[in-house]
């Protein structure tokens, strides 16, 4: 299968579960499950954004940093911008936050509530150089808009 085959699948899959489902975290983390079964990253997951930094959500992959400061690394540059930053080597971006050091290249992506605020960032790792390009970026934005809905004025707090 193609790359692009591979997240139309996950889509699919995504979609399936989002009718089904209902709760935010278990939401996020069928969908970071999906993701990485269907495009075997290397981590794949949710950071909650708040006020002066980015919480540890549900995610697929090697044990992660809780707690992410909004000054610096690729899911803070993320957030700040609030639009998506594809890194092919994280060695050469400044300030990266190495939660694992097998980690070579990341994309993370803005997710935004219903009302268009900026609510995670959606990151994925991958342990080889140069993995994510555009088709990440669109697939990974449509999965991103796709879950918009899971912040409702009566969630639980994240």
């Amino acid at each position: 299968m193609t790359k692009e085959e591979r997240y139309t699948a996950a889509i699919r899959e995504i979609e399936v579960r989002m009718v089904r489902g209902g709760y935010l975290v278990g939401d996020l983390g069928n969908v970071a499950a999906i993701l990485k079964k269907r495009l075997d990253f290397f981590w794949i997951g949710f950071y909650f954004f708040h006020e002066n930094h980015l919480v540890l959500g549900p995610f697929q992959g090697t044990p992660a940093c809780v707690f992410l400061s909004i000054e610096k690394g690729v899911c803070a540059e993320c957030a700040k911008r609030k639009e998506t930053v594809l890194v092919p080597d994280v060695s050469a971006f400044p300030g990266h936050v190495a939660c694992d050091p097998n980690s070579k290249s990341e994309i993370a992506v803005p997710v935004f509530d219903t009302a268009g605020n900026l609510r995670a960032v959606l990151d994925a790792d991958s342990d080889v150089l140069n993995t994510f390009d555009e088709v990440d970026r669109t697939y990974l934005e449509k999965v991103a808009e796709m879950i918009r809905a899971c912040w409702e004025e009566d969630e639980v707090e994240t």
